[in-house]
């Protein structure tokens, strides 16, 4: 008889899964999106090591605390990248007539740069949280 391959997500720990997670983690990305590659658990698996796992629960820690930093350098290249904020104006013919703001675009940066500050000032609230003077 043949042996049978796994089928499925993995659901057993191995220090090379967590690293993994933990290095997209770092990078910005929510723990849904690195999870969501066929050859990672689910995030009900990852919730589940948590609880089990002290050592992946610190290492989950510090990869959301260093993600705040990657999210800051995402919130400088949004703000840079100005590709759609003009848009082509045609006249009925499809002559262009010329340019116009696209508010749209600019108010769709403006919610990405204010979710990762947002974002960024919870994860790391010492670095980049709201001064408080007494």
């Amino acid at each position: 008889m043949a042996e049978q391959k796994p089928t499925g997500r993995p659901s057993t720990y191995t220090q090379d899964i967590a690293d993994e997670i933990c290095a997209g983690l770092a990078e910005g990305k929510s723990l849904r999106t690195v999870c969501s590659a066929d050859h990672l658990p689910c995030v009900k698996t990852v919730f589940n090591w948590f609880r089990i796992r002290d050592e992946f629960l610190q290492q989950y820690t510090r990869a959301k605390e260093e993600s705040a930093d990657a999210l800051t350098d995402e919130m400088l290249d949004i703000a840079d990248d100005g590709t759609n904020d003009w848009m082509e104006r045609l006249d009925n013919k499809g002559v262009n007539i010329g340019w116009e703001i696209n508010g749209e675009s600019i108010q769709r940066s403006k919610v990405r740069i204010d979710t990762r500050k947002w974002l960024s000032s919870k994860l790391k609230p010492k670095k980049y949280g709201d001064k408080i003077t007494t």
